[in-house]
């Protein structure tokens, strides 16, 4: 999507600059307003922490606000609050915590800083026993149309003439779980425009259960591929890498996921993008305007720009940005309605697709 792409090329510089003014405000003593805790890898992952992060900078440059990002020790929720704490004991008044692991400590953390504000990057706030979902005045929970995203992807895969497709999610958690449905819906709506016969579209289907690249997600794709899948819509964090080495040896094709993934390798032909840094900097700008939507759920989809493709990256064949902005403009109009919503506490609930035109191979 052009206006996702034209925000991250804006904020690359930002973030060199970021960086090299956090070294120099350590030794100052600086006090840091907003400050971003890693979730799992660093912060240059190219996915949730980067995204975010580079949200936060941009806004932080634009209007001279210290900041700093804090990396947690370990993958556990005490790790996760003792990386909070450092921050709010380093002044923030303002805190970005990407991805779902972030949950259960911040449903802690909301209620131990009342006067930290939190933004919850792809989750909402609740107990470790999912017992309790509780969203504080000084939180928001943002949420993406993963199924929009999904369904861009699979519909412009096959009316690019791709008959033969592949999804690998990391674990079954909701998110996943609307990305994989978003893309078999897109691919049968395409299917049907093209008046396709009935089973014209296969779609292996498979959760690796974990989000790590793995010598079996590897070998999983690599023998796709070589029964004839075309494409692979890699989701699942570093699985992406495992189905990318696997296309890059049989000289075939991926969808990567998040963000604008064509940097990772030549064989990533479009992206299911999130709005990662347009929803941070929209929520970081609230709260400086006096009008943070603490105690909210938000949902970043189609029509609020929040979801979308990487057009100027992408590597089609036929699919054209006039093909593009039509079905862009059907999905944030509701004329294709969204598989799904949120139930009054925040949590997703998936409706499943009718599929005709498309068999799926589990």
């Amino acid at each position: 999507m052009k206006k996702i792409s034209v925000f991250l090329i804006a904020v690359l510089a930002f973030t060199a600059v970021s960086c090299k003014k956090q070294q120099q405000s350590r030794a100052a003593g600086e006090i840091f307003e907003l400050a971003l805790v890693t979730d799992l890898g660093t912060i240059d992952d190219k996915s949730f922490n980067q995204g975010s992060w580079e949200g936060l900078v941009h806004y932080a440059n634009t209007k001279n606000i210290p900041h700093k990002y804090y990396q947690p020790t370990e993958q556990s929720d005490d790790a996760y609050l003792s990386a909070i704490d450092l921050a709010v004991r380093g002044g923030a008044k303002v805190i970005v915590t990407p991805g779902f692991l972030f949950e259960s400590p911040v449903f802690i953390a909301q209620d131990r800083y009342p006067n930290v504000n939190f933004i919850l990057v792809d989750g909402s706030p609740h107990s470790a026993d999912y017992s309790t979902f509780k969203t504080g005045k000084n939180t928001v929970g943002v949420h993406y149309a993963e199924d929009q995203a999904g369904f861009l992807a699979g519909y412009a895969v096959v009316k690019d003439g791709n008959r033969k497709l592949g999804f690998v999610g990391g674990m079954a958690v909701p998110a996943v779980v609307r990305f994989g449905y978003g893309f078999i819906q897109g691919a049968e709506y395409a299917a049907k425009e093209l008046g396709l016969a009935s089973g014209s579209i296969t779609v292996n289907y498979h959760y690796t259960g974990g989000f790590a690249a793995t010598p079996e997600a590897q070998t999983l794709a690599a023998s796709w591929y070589n029964n004839g899948v075309d494409v692979i819509f890699a989701c699942g964090g570093a699985v992406g890498n495992s189905v990318m080495a696997a296309a890059e040896q049989a000289g075939k094709k991926v969808i990567g996921v998040d963000v604008d993934q064509s940097g990772e390798s030549p064989t990533v032909i479009t992206s299911a993008m999130k709005g990662l840094g347009e929803s941070v900097y929209s929520c970081v700008s609230d709260y400086y305007a006096g009008k943070f939507p603490g105690g909210q759920t938000l949902v970043f989809s189609a029509s609020n720009k929040g979801v979308g493709l990487p057009m100027s990256s992408s590597k089609f064949q036929s699919f054209n940005n006039n093909d593009y902005s039509n079905i862009f403009q059907k999905l944030s109009d509701g004329t294709i309605p969204r598989m799904e919503d949120l139930d009054s506490e925040g949590s997703p609930k998936v409706v499943p697709v009718s599929i005709a035109r498309v068999t799926e191979v589990k």
